[in-house]
């Protein structure tokens, strides 16, 4: 049995993993989805001082809690900058990391850093309707079709901005690069989608370095909605 805990992205919370986890579970292993702080059931726990730190926090708080080891530590989007501050801290634990349509931070950088020119918007849009440190949810994270559509937007929550600020720090800067390490890009969607991305977000395209097993899905950002069986067939390709 092996033991994956996934960590959702930002607006989003444990939910959205709820149509993978049983595919995982059937195939004999343990699996947790936890939502971080300040998001979906948790939102009466946001405040301006949530920020990255936090999460990475609720990440490490759970793996020793349970006393977690030889974890598949899966992060979705925004979930790439918490999962690698946590194998940063507690390395030990972790035998996998799999990044999913996401970029993989390196030591003092932000998300905002991936993407100035979209975090530039959400400060605009937190200044104009958050207080100045609450982005609420707009658009439809790559889910397009009913019922998902409806769902998703009934269940997305505000997210802290200083989450999206906050630099990442590693005690150890080359420990992503000393795990064994997945990355799945998803790639559906029109050519303007894929034109975008590349100009908005070029760091999220799949890394370059040797020692990543690479994989892709041909569906939007929100794999684990869209297609939630084939996305879990790459995860038990790890195992």
């Amino acid at each position: 049995m092996t033991t994956f805990v996934l960590v959702h992205g930002a607006w989003v919370g444990g939910w959205c993993w709820q149509k993978v986890i049983p595919f995982l579970e059937a195939a004999g292993h343990e699996v947790y989805a936890p939502t971080l702080t300040g998001l979906a059931q948790r939102a009466s726990e946001l405040s301006p001082d949530v920020g990255l730190d936090t999460h990475i926090q609720d990440i490490v708080g759970l793996l020793e809690e349970k006393n977690l080891h030889g974890v598949i530590l899966v992060g979705h989007s925004y979930g790439a900058m918490v999962i690698t501050g946590v194998v940063d801290q507690v390395p030990e634990r972790i035998a996998h990391l799999v990044y999913l349509d996401t970029f993989v931070p390196r030591d003092g950088e932000s998300l905002a850093d991936s993407s100035p020119i979209v975090i530039w918007l959400l400060r605009k849009q937190a200044q104009a309707h958050g207080d100045g440190w609450r982005v609420d949810p707009r658009g439809t994270y790559g889910v397009t079709t009913e019922p998902d559509l409806s769902w998703v937007r009934s269940k997305v929550t505000p997210q802290p901005l200083k989450t999206l600020e906050q630099p990442l720090h590693l005690k150890n800067p080359a420990i992503v690069s000393a795990k064994p390490r997945t990355h799945i890009a998803c790639t559906g969607g029109s050519f303007f989608r894929s034109l975008m991305r590349r100009l908005l977000a070029p760091r999220a395209l799949p890394p370059t370095e040797a020692g990543w097993r690479l994989r892709q899905l041909p569906t939007s950002h929100c794999a684990m909605i869209t297609m939630p069986r084939e996305l879990a067939d790459l995860l038990l390709e790890v195992v």
